[in-house]
């Protein structure tokens, strides 16, 4: 096996599979030696394989709001990427070409987990000559050939019966790899949000296209129902509430699409029966054992920050007593927390100083918040101590999924008035918080949102309460 430096500036080119496959595991291999010895030895930061799906992160988001340690430590990383990027991108180009799939899916490579999906994809597909005898089918091993008469028999080359089987088979393999890793691993990560439906997209294509290659519309229809179809199982099955699931559709969907490409490219080709059934068991069997590696080596949640800010026309005097303790406001109106999502009711406060203890009453429990700055009329600054669970579930069944608990973790949170010039205050909320859910890019916009407006809601009651003193 002779492997052809060429191939790294050259772009028309093929590889074979065992090539492939040699020299993509060499690399992660040398690209994680590299990385860990950086980040051990060199910044003392520890490092494990999950960094490379737990990304972009919070950090490689923001590198530039870093101290200038993180600052530099991504930025070396960066810079120590680069020429194994290029690596991957050529031979994974290279590759596709090879088994004659469109050179396009290589922006797949920069995709976490999904990229491992389409490494695999790429080592079990072989090669495809340029020009191909379609008088002499490739050979079938017995039991295929079996496999595939009967899949053709009960479809008979229809569009919806190839559909129903399609259905039957890959929804309750997503499912079930869904508890798996939500209800036995308790992991809400890249495995789950973005394995999952990438792998019910290109299986159930794939399979809906096994006997007679399908439209390109049909099977994207078809990708889409079996979403659908999935997210109704989970609801009925007591797994999720429809929030949740509302909440997931968007990147669900935007996985199911990529997925289904995948699988639309592979099943229009003329090799897909002789392979399918081994691509599909092979992806069946990668899922799960990435979510539970995923789940063993869960990255430290990162400390976020929410301000949100109204002007009272009072004084920070007249606005303090309402600040640390306020009466019960009015059922929301809000949309939001119209949801399930747990909103406040009420503030009482025991004691008085540094000592006073605050409790915050939401629609799901209470916060406790002992008091650690206590500097009226302009610091009120709290830690959280337990919390209740941010909302109620949506479904037919009393349920308490795992990531109602520590998923979404308040740890503190301040009061800050500042006198304006006009006699009017600028009142500022601000919670400090970490979440445990993955990709964190695409939650954090759902959390921020979520305590901004749990902010607003406390913030325009106070205003409301200091303005009729």
């Amino acid at each position: 096996m002779h492997i052809d430096p060429s191939l790294l500036w050259t772009w028309n080119r093929t590889i074979d599979r065992a090539p492939y496959v040699l020299t993509g595991i060499l690399l992660m291999l040398v690209k994680f030696g590299l990385d860990w010895t950086l980040a051990t030895v060199v910044f003392d930061r520890p490092w494990s394989p999950l960094n490379y799906l737990i990304w972009p992160d919070y950090a490689a988001l923001r590198v530039l709001d870093l101290s200038m340690a993180d600052r530099l430590f991504m930025l070396t990383l960066l810079l120590i990427s680069l020429p194994f990027m290029w690596t991957g991108v050529m031979l994974t180009m290279h590759r596709l070409r090879a088994v004659q799939l469109p050179v396009a899916l290589v922006v797949l490579f920069f995709v976490p987990l999904i990229n491992l999906f389409l490494f695999f994809v790429l080592s079990l597909t072989p090669t495809r000559p340029t020009v191909v005898n379609e008088a002499l089918p490739l050979p079938d091993q017995h039991w295929l050939q079996r496999l595939r008469a009967k899949h053709g028999h009960v479809t008979r080359g229809g569009v919806w019966k190839s559909a129903v089987v399609s259905l039957t088979i890959s929804v309750p393999l997503t499912v079930g790899a869904v508890i798996h890793g939500a209800n036995v691993l308790e992991s809400y990560g890249f495995g789950l949000f973005v394995g999952a439906p990438f792998f019910l997209g290109l299986v159930s294509v794939v399979l809906f296209g096994w006997s007679q290659p399908q439209d390109f519309g049909d099977c994207m229809r078809l990708a889409f129902a079996a979403t659908f179809l999935a997210g109704l199982a989970i609801l009925l099955s007591a797994i999720e509430g429809v929030i949740c699931l509302l909440m997931a559709a968007p990147i669900a969907l935007c996985m199911t699409f990529f997925g289904a490409l995948v699988g639309y490219s592979i099943q229009e080709r003329s090799w897909p029966s002789q392979q399918t059934p081994t691509l599909c068991l092979g992806l069946l069997l990668l899922l799960p054992s990435l979510m539970a590696a995923e789940a063993a080596n869960e990255p430290r949640a990162v400390l976020r920050e929410v301000r949100t800010a109204v002007v009272i026309a009072a004084s920070p005097e007249r606005v303090w007593p309402h600040v640390i303790a306020f009466p019960p406001l009015a059922e929301p109106k809000d949309w939001l927390f119209r949801t399930g999502i747990a909103y406040p009711q009420r503030a009482e406060i025991r004691g008085f100083g540094a000592d006073a203890v605050r409790y915050c009453v939401f629609s799901t429990g209470t916060f406790v918040e002992p008091i650690e700055v206590w500097e009226p009329p302009e610091l009120l600054r709290f830690r959280v101590t337990d919390q209740p669970p941010p909302m109620h579930e949506w479904s037919p069944y009393d349920i308490y999924p795992a990531h109602l608990e520590q998923y979404l973790i308040s740890h503190r949170g301040q009061f800050w008035l500042e006198a304006l010039p006009d006699g009017r205050t600028r009142l500022e909320g601000t919670t400090w918080y970490t979440h445990r859910m993955w990709p964190a890019p695409y939650w954090n916009r759902w959390s921020d949102y979520i305590i901004h407006r749990i902010h607003l809601r406390v913030l325009e009651h106070i205003r409301t309460l200091a303005e009729a003193s």
